[in-house]
């Protein structure tokens, strides 16, 4: 089964790590690309991807004349997803597990974040 985990980031205005010291921003982007390859060792990751922040993002749509209408920034976001990855498990409890490791992703002082990652299985087709 496939889950995608959504790193979420609490708090208003860009992702706030660009003003962690240098040596707190390199522990967590390591504990993050070592996260990555132990997921990736053991077959369990499809893919990982940061994200740009919010004061960077727009919701696009479609107008009646089908040009693209857009709205944001939204930097005054209350939440927003930094990050991202898709895993293939085998269990619903094994999604939930590499979730709260990467939530344990060290912040400033190598203090665990302990942020909030959101768990969706990806459908491989309409619900029955």
């Amino acid at each position: 089964m496939k889950y995608m985990l959504m790193m979420n980031h609490p708090g208003k205005g860009p992702y706030q790590i660009a003003s962690w010291s240098q040596a707190d921003f390199k522990a967590h982007i390591e504990f993050m690309k070592n996260f990555a390859k132990k997921l990736g060792a053991a077959g369990e990751l499809v893919a990982a991807e940061g994200l740009a922040g919010p004061d960077q993002a727009k919701v696009i749509r479609a107008g009646s004349d089908g040009k693209p209408i857009t709205d944001g920034v939204f930097a005054e976001s209350k939440e927003f997803i930094v990050g991202y990855w898709i895993v293939d498990v085998e269990s619903t409890e094994r999604a939930y597990a590499i979730a709260a490791e990467a939530s344990a992703a060290p912040g400033p002082g190598g203090k665990p974040m302990n942020m909030a990652i959101e768990v969706r299985q990806v459908m491989s087709a309409p619900p029955v």
